[in-house]
């Protein structure tokens, strides 16, 4: 008899084990609450409106629609009865024989939930393009501002978190402020923009080589990022953020500060003071061998350091999961995890990035262009390439952004208004 694979979550760790399923004689069963593959290291670009949100992101169906042994299905899992071998939401029950679970992770606002609504995250297409609707509201507005205090207010903007998401979300804000909006406006000189990055850490890219994170530092100051290291946020309001009782005022803040896992690892066994699941080094559930867990939701251990949420890392991980249930459908033992190291990579601003490889370190605009090919290849679907190349290379030369639109999510006072 045919066994039966569920795989919550079609992210990296997900699609890759999917994939790799496919080949064998197995009714695969992918779930995800979105219909479609999110390529999040390029979320930022949405964000600030360097590419629009059907050039990262592919149907499901569509990547696995040659695959005829994979169904899909769009729903949330809410349950896991691991007894019963059971996943159960609203789209109804599903029996598995292998669960592989790699539902990712969102921000984590440290206790502080009522954060979120000044200071949106950077983990999903919706919260992309409210950032971009935030950022290019305020200069919208600052141009119509006559009030100094409240036009310094409104160009003023700041990235909590120095990691590659802040770095790069840093990076690209001045870079926008500085060409691609610099002649647009007739009242405001959005080069005057005052973008401030703020990371708890003493310095910016801590998993980085220290030169690396030094090189960076510098290449943000030049596209006039202020970098405030070794700066703990304390609160964040409606008027920007507090650090002890220092008020920055700003009116767009974005955060990049940290994650939690997803909340399906309570119902699965024991976590670490993250919320992180504890995994058997071959990523199985220590009293469910035939459960798997992947991706940013675990705590995985390499070298004595935690693995970070990484694509990197989450690909490695969905296609040695698929290895495993091979070799559990074949009666053989499964074998550990081991990441192999490819190196890390963050770009800032247009041209310059910084690449670790090992003992390697190197930086500026080839690393740029590593960073780019990298990223390229790994966009799923030739015509998502073929758009991203273009639109890099539009946007290269010209320093002009394509996907600047404001939408506002109140569509239903708009459509109103127009009638």
């Amino acid at each position: 008899m045919q066994k039966k694979v569920v795989i919550i979550g079609a992210g990296f760790a997900g699609l890759n084990a999917a994939k790799k399923l496919a080949r064998e004689d197995v009714s695969i069963t992918v779930l995800d609450k979105r219909n479609y593959h999110l390529f999040q290291p390029l979320l930022y670009q949405v964000a600030m409106a360097g590419l629009s949100p059907a050039e990262i992101a592919t149907p499901i169906r569509s990547i696995l629609s040659r695959n005829k042994n994979v169904k899909v299905i769009l729903g949330e899992a809410k349950e896991i009865d691991l007894n019963k071998k059971e996943v159960r939401g609203g789209f109804g029950s599903l029996n598995y024989d292998y669960l592989l679970v790699s539902t990712g992770a969102e921000h984590s606002y440290f206790g502080n939930q009522e954060w979120e609504q000044h200071a949106p995250g950077l983990k999903t297409l919706e919260q992309a393009t409210e950032i971009r609707r935030r950022v290019l509201f305020a200069y919208e507005q600052a141009e119509q501002e006559t009030d100094q205090k409240k036009q310094k207010s409104l160009l003023t903007f700041v990235v909590v978190g120095g990691g590659p998401t802040g770095v790069e979300l840093a990076g690209a804000l001045g870079e926008i402020s500085r060409f691609s909006l610099s002649k647009d406006f007739r009242h405001i000189d959005p080069r005057l923009s005052r973008i401030v990055l703020i990371e708890a850490g003493s310095r910016i890219l801590s998993g980085f080589h220290k030169e690396s994170s030094a090189h960076a530092m510098r290449d943000l100051e030049k596209l006039g990022v202020s970098v405030w290291t070794s700066t703990r946020v304390t609160s964040v309001t409606s008027e920007g953020v507090v650090m002890d009782k220092e008020l920055l005022r700003a009116s767009t803040v974005i955060w990049a500060a940290g994650v939690k896992p997803s909340l399906l690892n309570r119902q699965l066994g024991p976590m670490d003071s993250q919320g992180r699941l504890l995994v058997e080094t071959n990523l199985s559930l220590k009293e469910h061998p035939e459960v798997f867990v992947a991706g940013d939701q675990i705590h995985f251990e390499s070298n004595g350091k935690i693995l970070a949420g990484q694509a990197p890392i989450a690909m490695q991980q969905g296609l040695h999961v698929a290895k495993n249930i091979k070799l559990l459908m074949s009666g053989h033992k499964t074998k550990p995890f081991e990441y192999f190291d490819k190196g890390q990579m963050a770009t800032i601003g247009r041209s310059r990035a910084v690449v670790n490889i090992g003992k390697i370190n190197f930086y500026g605009f080839f690393a740029w262009i590593v960073w780019l090919v990298v990223h390229i290849y790994f966009l799923i679907g030739f015509k998502n390439r073929f758009f991203v190349m273009y639109q890099w290379v539009w946007s290269y030369f010209s320093y002009r952004k394509g996907a600047r639109l404001i939408v506002n999510k109140e569509w239903r006072q708009d459509n109103e208004t127009e009638h």
